[in-house]
């Protein structure tokens, strides 16, 4: 037991009196947890939350890895909490808060172990663990992935934080008999995490360090590596869910890693894991080259490393934008680093680097395993991951291509977690300080002030990381299917206008009948032959009338899938350069493409499926720019509400009513004015789109922006043919309220 006055003494002693605080653990990560459960999102979100959520509820694959582990447990976990009556987002959104929370709690544990070194008695050590929890789970970052199930981040979170409590377990109780058992738990949890995304991965460096610092001798046995290498293997055997299920074909199923033998599959999943000699022993053996390619994600065609996507500066940069979000991200709603922001950040980076020294003083072992960990998480990552230049940073490259989609703080979360561990026990440690300084019977309790410096992240980010009443995506994906006649196809343009829908398909069965079709999608092989196999009679679903009663009337489902193309021809469609002019013949007009045009893989599928589908499915886009621009279809583009119909109109059409042209101020837009109102006013759900006093994802403005434009476009619309001032006017006004959400929200909230 080391006394208050004994702290320079301490230095590699490890703590045999040690006991783990469990019980006190346990209600840290509860509180933590009902922080999350207050400020949860209510339903899905942008980017890849729906993908998520549809693929645990059918079982489906996600995209490259794949993330099986996930999927799977995802799934147990829903139907565990389906008796409970919740939506199944909302229990796919509860898992998120509830690994985060608990990979809360074993960071306490650390914390207490490092501070029980520190000062042994009484309840010093429970209470500085208890501020770096706080610490750690209200960061912004963790704290804003852990309300909603956006990646599958927070599995791999908790992997990380258990992986580093065993750890420490097993370096307190190595001269135990049996105490490998904690280091074989971890490696098992490492490859199995492997299987739910490779940030699990991780702390392997920090755990091989520790391991030799603290003394391998006793795990160089046979035995106990025999053991690590089939626990290895079981743990990845996790993979062999891809195949498996891909050969079921589940509505979503990205990649199609389908395998023809068990042993093709096993080469696959097993031969990247294989030390350098033994994998020369399979390379000569059949593998399973789509399960091989999903799990390298060959896809995304990843430069190595030594090839920079921007400077290390600019990265660095990157990194340092989202650390100074971690602890003050209400004080400016600015996305580049803050003058405001700077004194927090700067206090929690030096509380960081405190809880470092402070384990130093602890356990010099401990101290390696944190050290390497912490580097793993930031600078590690900066280097491996190799980002473009920030989302919202160098505004000098003006070239969009070489700026990230959208902010990547969330790549960070394990870190930020950890920093925020590490800060908790820096300021443990200062208040350990000033109660020696002060020197009195009550010391601790008249410094325990100071540790009012824990609850700076959980008031300052509160705003920015809450997601509750946030039903924006649902909201907008539902406006989108909604706007589309029954068995329409809809061409959208990325993961914000495809992933949402999807979530509403497959997991509240809301128009099913509509065909969502991808456009980057189709550059691939398997996902043409997909949509050709869910569009044949046999699989088509079908339209559901009761939805907005009386919007649709309801027809025969269509006789034929969307394209007569065979599926060996789609293989065959690559990118073209035409020779001599093209026309592409479609019911009542033609488009008419010039020589030289480049038409790419994606652009010639497209053309095929409205050519074959436009005579019995309705064609829609998602978005007046993007593939309708690119195919030149967009002089025959109407507006039906959000979404672009095809349909012959103007001049050379016979003359309709319900097509109406927008003034040339507003560029011209033609609209199905009638429908565009009725869904406008009685269909469309605006619930965290319009009146929202923060829109904190800013690489997703461009949603409220839409309904900007089209109310401005409905008022210009409605005055072009002769309506009534009065409905003009509210529309601007609605007009109004969606530009200021456009902006930021910040108008409605200068203080925030």
């Amino acid at each position: 037991m080391v006394e208050a006055g004994e702290l320079e003494t301490v230095g590699d002693a490890p703590g045999a009196a040690y006991g783990p605080a469990y019980g006190s653990a346990a209600l840290a990560a509860m509180g933590a947890w009902l922080l999350y459960v207050v400020t949860l999102a209510p339903t899905t979100a942008f980017w890849d939350t729906s993908e998520y959520i549809a693929t645990a509820h059918l079982v489906g694959i996600p995209h490259p890895p794949g993330n099986p582990f996930f999927v799977i447990v995802a799934k147990v976990w829903t139907l565990l909490l389906a008796p409970f009556g919740l939506p199944v987002a909302v229990r796919v959104n509860l898992l998120a808060a509830t690994t985060s929370a608990a990979a809360a709690g074993f960071l306490y544990l650390i914390a207490h172990r490092v501070l029980h070194d520190l000062r042994a008695e009484g309840a010093f050590a429970r209470v500085g663990a208890a501020v770096s929890a706080v610490i750690g789970a209200t960061a912004f970052t963790v704290w804003n992935q852990s309300t909603v199930n956006e990646k599958v981040y927070t599995v791999s979170v908790l992997i990380i934080a258990a992986v580093s409590w065993l750890a420490v377990l097993w370096h307190d109780r190595k001269d135990e008999p049996g105490s490998a058992r904690y280091l074989l738990w971890a490696v098992f949890l490492l490859a199995i995490g492997s299987t739910n995304h490779p940030m699990s991965l991780l702390p392997a460096p920090a755990l091989a360090l520790f391991v030799l610092v603290s003394g391998a001798r006793p795990l160089l046995r046979t035995a106990v590596l025999g053991r690590a290498a089939l626990l290895v293997m079981l743990g990845l055997s996790f993979n062999f869910v891809l195949p498996v299920r891909a050969a079921r074909d589940p509505r979503i199923n990205e990649g199609e890693p389908t395998c023809e033998s068990f042993g093709g599959a096993a080469v696959a999943i097993y031969e990247r894991a294989l030390p350098g000699p033994v994998r020369g022993l399979v390379d000569g053996l059949p593998t399973c080259q789509p399960l091989a390619d999903n799990l390298a994600r060959v896809q995304y065609q990843t430069p190595p490393v030594t090839q920079r996507k921007a400077p290390v500066a600019a990265q660095l940069e990157m990194y340092w934008q989202y650390f100074d979000w971690q602890w003050s991200r209400g004080i400016d709603p600015s996305e580049v680093p803050s003058p405001a922001r700077l004194p927090f950040s700067a206090l929690f980076l030096t509380l960081g680097a405190v809880g470092l020294w402070t384990a130093w003083r602890s356990d010099r072992a401990i101290f390696t395993y944190l050290f390497v960990l912490t580097g793993t998480l930031t600078l590690g990552l900066v280097v491996y991951l190799n980002f473009k230049y920030g989302y919202s940073l160098s505004p000098e490259v003006t070239d969009i291509g070489l700026h990230e989609v959208r902010e990547r703080d969330y790549f960070f979360v394990a870190g930020f977690l950890v920093w925020g561990c590490l800060a908790g026990v820096g300021l443990a440690w200062t208040w350990h300080m000033l109660a020696r300084m002060i020197g009195t019977a009550r010391r601790y309790a008249a410094a325990a002030p100071i540790l009012v410096v824990a609850v700076i992240p959980l008031v300052l980010n509160w705003s920015w990381a809450s997601r509750a009443g946030d039903y924006a995506a649902r909201d907008w994906a539902y406006d989108l299917l909604m706007s589309v006649e029954p068995y329409g196809i809809l061409f959208t343009n990325g993961d914000n206008d495809t992933f949402p829908m999807w979530y509403l398909q497959e997991v509240e069965g809301i128009r099913q009948d509509v065909t969502v079709i991808v456009g980057q999608y189709l550059f691939t092989n398997w996902y043409p032959r997909q949509l050709e196999r869910h569009t044949r009679p046999e699989s088509q679903r079908l339209f559901d009338p009761t939805i907005a009663a009386g919007l649709y009337a309801d027809r025969p489902p269509p006789s034929a899938s969307i394209t007569r193309l065979p599926p060996d021809e789609m293989d065959q469609v690559s990118r073209a350069r035409l020779a001599e002019d093209m026309v592409v013949p479609f019911p009542a007009l033609a488009v008419t493409y010039p020589a030289g045009t480049v038409l790419n893989r994606g652009h010639l599928l497209a053309l095929r499926i409205i050519h074959d589908s436009i005579g019995e499915r309705p064609i829609y886009f998602a978005a007046e720019g993007g593939m309708l621009s690119e195919l030149g279809l967009r002089p025959w583009g109407v507006r039906h509400g959000l979404a672009t119909k095809i349909e012959p109109r103007g001049p050379s059409a016979l003359p309709r009513a319900d097509l109406v042209q927008g003034s040339e101020r507003y560029g011209g837009t033609w609209f199905n004015l009638e429908r565009s109102v009725r869904l406008y006013d009685e269909v469309y759900l605006y619930r965290g789109i319009r009146d929202r006093p923060i829109w904190q994802d800013r690489s997703t403005l461009n949603i409220p922006t839409q309904y900007y434009a089209l109310a401005l476009l409905l008022a210009d619309a409605h005055e072009a043919s002769g309506g009534d001032a009065e409905t003009a006017d509210r529309l601007r006004e609605d007009a109004l309220a969606f530009q200021l959400v456009a902006d930021g929200g910040t108008a409605l909230a200068p203080g925030l």
